[in-house]
């Protein structure tokens, strides 16, 4: 594997960590009236990035924004929540895996 791919997997494991945090921060407050639910996005600055080389790749970094048109209190969708919960955790895991595979290659 070469040096850009392994930056590029670091990266978005650190977003998808970053990802799953916010997310279980969403379920844990979604019956609080204060709590604006929050997401993490880092994908396609990420994919711009790694056109342009290693050093581009380490900039990137996650950003934490709140999700637009805001819920009311009860209304948000728990069922979106762990979805997005679920789905994180399998991109999580399959790059994981990657990093195994490759490391019991060399």
């Amino acid at each position: 594997m070469d040096r850009l791919s392994e930056i590029l997997i670091a990266k978005a494991l650190d977003g998808l960590s970053m990802r799953a945090s916010v997310i279980a921060q969403n379920i844990a407050n979604a019956n609080s009236q204060s709590y604006a639910p929050q997401k993490v996005t880092f994908e396609d600055e990420l994919r711009a990035a790694a056109n342009q080389g290693e050093d581009a790749v380490h900039r990137v970094e996650p950003r934490i924004s709140e999700v637009e048109g805001r819920p009311a209190v009860g209304d948000m969708r728990l069922d979106l929540e762990m979805a997005g919960a679920s789905q994180t955790s399998i991109r999580y895991a399959a790059l994981v895996d990657i990093l195994n595979r490759q490391m019991q290659i060399t």
